[in-house]
């Protein structure tokens, strides 16, 4: 028989009977007191973090200035560097030691990350890490203790606070490690070495007011960083060409007439311009001298980190980046020739472009004069104003990772959230806006986003993570990310933090609350260290609702969703009178939903099912308006929910 078939029986009944017949009691663990209940958030509101989640009236934030001497030796793949730290201390306390952050030593074969990393060492994996040739403060040698990755310093004199100041001068030098895979590597092409030089000075560690020196080894997880300015020299031989973040301040001293030329035709196209084009490639004319060295010199402010990428190989393209209000950044892509074709890396800065002009208008605009995109051994990395991507990506794949490196910016650049700690407010929030920004580029070209790193499988989102909320063993999105296997650091950092948001905007919020809150959420914590804390309670605050109970299961938990409906009946077995339904949850989280009656006579109607209709109990009872018999109820029917088990989610007659 037909469902209108089926409907036009149904007229004469008063009680539907809903399939599975067991879905009529709850057989989970559903709790509305334990959902429900008030959330001790894991950092409590004071006068530094308020409630609002906002920086407090007592906020403060110490501040890291940089200025850094580099050379390279590529005979025996060295790098040299000076430096000076001015180091400013906010806080309330006076600093009787100072912590930096070694990271080259994690290269180490003792070092704490190499011996307790899941990956096999490789071929020039290893290294010495740093040696330290001189730390000085006003010019006199001062006690240290290298431990791991961190170094300590002694200060003479305790630095006082709000307000006091140092120089910190420290000289060094590395060798680069080879190519291996992972954030810092030398990649050979046909035409010379690709230098990508990353976590290449020692850099202050955070001391904030939730825990003072914020101390964590390096073990691999990402970076908490101070922020500042940074100007920074390398020096290289005078073929090489020399990408780094932030924005070139000596063009005429490293580029040739034509090249200054190109660059800036560049910034007034937005169509992709050469810089040094591929068959310019190894010709010493396209070099503004035949021998010696170059210093390239470079200046970012504010950042809180730096890289660069150095290579004889590079080809250079650029185009404008059309910002809000009018302004304007440009965009740029270096790569081997091997990366050039149609499919390849001629579409890069396109693909650059894109991103940061969506990102820009839907968020907040993005914040430096230059964007960079490396086509170099494809860590698949990002840092402040430039990122890291493979020369052999095309297509699809290199659209993905272009935009998903570069939204970085915002998450954890601008908005500079701990990501050794709390690693979903990196990977998850910057994946969030990739599924948006995939959607807009080139009228979808490449959309929907439901592959890489927002669904593995490939299918709808919400059937996707449905394996993951029935892992006893899964970690939850608050797990520290050092404890967390490589088997669940995608599926869950990535994949499930960033479906969280869209199911905060798209189904608890709406956009029309979810996108304000946000935006207001990025501008007010850029250049600034919030916590998932600060997060949670600005979101509710600005938006307008508590979330307790989504932030306890989704994020807190990884408590799984099993809504459905039990039973629906016409009130006094009179369909002009209202239909009665009980719904029933057979699972620990409950979520808004959509129930869609669908009338005999073939119109429908969409009632939204607030949350608090499970504040009671597993099975709470609706009585909703109908004028006309029912043929169907179904629950959530355009399938936007993570729900176990749909068998339950359609009544029929």
């Amino acid at each position: 028989m037909s469902l209108r078939h089926f409907a036009s029986l149904s007229t004469a009944l008063a009680l539907f009977a809903c399939l599975p017949a067991t879905a009529v009691e709850p057989t989970g663990p559903f709790d509305p007191q334990a959902l429900f209940a008030p959330l001790q958030l894991p950092h409590p509101a004071n006068s530094i973090r308020d409630g609002a989640g906002r920086p407090g009236a007592a906020f403060w934030q110490n501040r890291a200035d940089y200025a850094i001497d580099a050379r390279i030796d590529p005979a025996t793949r060295t790098l040299y560097g000076e430096e000076t730290i001015t180091y400013t201390n906010h806080s309330p306390d006076a600093l009787d030691a100072l912590w930096l952050q070694l990271d080259q030593n994690i290269y180490r074969p003792d070092s704490r990350g190499a011996l307790t990393s899941p990956w096999p060492k490789k071929p020039g994996m290893a290294s010495d890490g740093y040696q330290l040739d001189a730390i000085e403060i006003d010019g006199k040698p001062v006690s240290h203790l290298v431990d791991d990755t961190r170094l300590r310093i002694d200060l003479p004199t305790a630095l006082r606070g709000h307000g006091g100041q140092l120089r910190l001068h420290v000289r060094y030098h590395y060798t680069v490690p080879g190519t291996w895979g992972g954030r810092t590597a030398i990649t050979p092409t046909k035409n010379g070495d690709i230098y990508e030089i990353a976590q290449w000075f020692p850099r202050m560690a955070v001391y904030d007011d939730l825990r003072g020196w914020d101390t964590l080894p390096y073990l691999g997880s990402e970076f908490y960083l101070e922020y500042g300015r940074i100007d920074y020299a390398v020096t290289v031989p005078w073929d090489w060409i020399v990408a780094g973040s932030g924005e070139l301040v000596n063009p005429q001293d490293v580029l040739t007439p034509e090249q200054q030329r190109r660059l800036a035709a560049a910034r007034a196209s937005d169509a992709t311009a050469y810089i040094r084009k591929p068959e310019e490639v190894g010709d010493p004319a396209s070099r503004p001298t035949r021998s010696g060295t170059l210093t390239w010199r470079f200046r970012m402010n504010p950042t809180r980190d730096v890289a660069f990428a150095a290579s004889p190989a590079f080809v250079w393209d650029a185009a404008r980046v059309n910002l809000p209000q009018g302004k304007q950044a440009l965009a740029m892509s270096v790569y081997p020739v091997e990366g050039v074709g149609p499919d390849k890396w001629d579409r890069s800065t396109e693909y650059l472009k894109g991103a940061l002009e969506h990102f820009s208008e839907t968020w907040t605009p993005y914040p430096w004069p230059v964007a960079i995109n490396l086509g170099g051994h494809g860590a698949g990395m990002e840092y402040p104003g430039i990122v890291f991507d493979g020369f052999d990506d095309g297509g699809k794949f290199l659209f993905w990772i272009t935009a998903h490196e570069i939204g970085h910016t915002w998450f954890p650049m601008m908005v500079g959230s701990n990501e050794r700690r709390e690693a979903f407010m990196d990977e998850a929030f910057n994946t969030f806006i990739d599924v948006y920004a995939q959607d807009a580029f080139n009228h979808g070209e490449y959309a929907p986003k439901r592959d890489g790193e927002y669904a593995p499988g490939g299918g709808n989102p919400v059937d996707e993570i449905l394996p993951l909320l029935a892992d006893a063993q899964a970690p939850t999105l608050m797990a520290p990310p050092d404890t967390v296997s490589e088997k669940y650091r995608h599926p869950v950092t990535y994949f499930k933090g960033a479906l969280g948001l869209v199911l905060l905007r798209e189904q608890i919020l709406g956009p029309e609350r979810f996108d304000p809150a946000f935006r207001a959420y990025i501008r007010t914590w850029s250049w600034k260290h919030p916590t998932s804390s600060d997060f949670f309670r600005f979101m509710e605050s600005a938006a307008g609702e508590d979330l307790s109970w989504w932030w306890r299961g989704w994020y807190i938990n990884n408590w799984p969703l099993d809504m459905g409906i039990a039973s629906a009946a016409y009130v006094d077995g009179d369909p002009a009178k209202g239909l009665r339904v009980q719904l029933v949850s057979r699972q620990k989280l409950v979520m808004p939903a959509t129930l869609r009656i669908a009338f005999a006579d073939g119109g429908h109607r969409d009632i939204r099912v607030p949350v608090e209709a499970w504040r009671f109990g597993a099975t709470p009872t609706l009585t909703l308006d109908s004028d006309r018999p029912v043929a169907t109820l179904t629950l959530d029917p355009e399938h936007k929910l993570p729900d176990a088990d749909r068998g339950n989610n359609i009544c029929s007659p």
